[in-house]
């Protein structure tokens, strides 16, 4: 069996997302659309035989009532880690509390906050562990 195909942990995961992210920054840097990110990182994550779900509706439960779309995960990897992609000028302390909502909702343990739009990409990368 593949050695990727192994790989659960969320930490080796966000080992695996990072590898992929310093490799596009390294070749295009900053400046591109978001969508951009996300469609070549998507496309590097293939190659590693990861199960992802892209841009998946995450529903929301009020008492009575659900909400088939809280909100939209740009990525979402092995059913264990969330990787949100910006490509903004500054990430701001609502862009942190948006991925712990996000994680409380999914039932994830560890998110990871991602802008490229910085000249150093270590500078751009948040790990985020919901605390719900």
């Amino acid at each position: 069996m593949d050695s990727n195909i192994l790989i659960h942990r969320e930490n080796e995961l966000s080992k695996v997302v990072l590898d992929i992210c310093f490799r596009i920054h390294k070749l295009y840097g900053p400046g591109l659309f978001e969508s951009v990110y996300e469609e070549i990182f998507c496309y590097e994550i293939v190659k590693e035989n990861l199960a992802f779900e892209r841009q998946k509706a995450i529903p929301l439960v009020h008492e009575s009532i659900k909400l088939d779309a809280g909100f939209r995960a740009d990525l979402i990897l092995e059913n264990k880690l969330l990787v949100e992609f910006k490509s903004i000028e500054l990430l701001a302390d609502i862009h942190y509390k948006q991925v712990q909502t996000y994680l409380k909702l999914a039932n994830l343990k560890l998110g990871m906050l991602i802008n490229f739009n910085v000249v150093y990409l270590k500078d751009g990368i948040k790990r985020i562990i919901n605390t719900y």
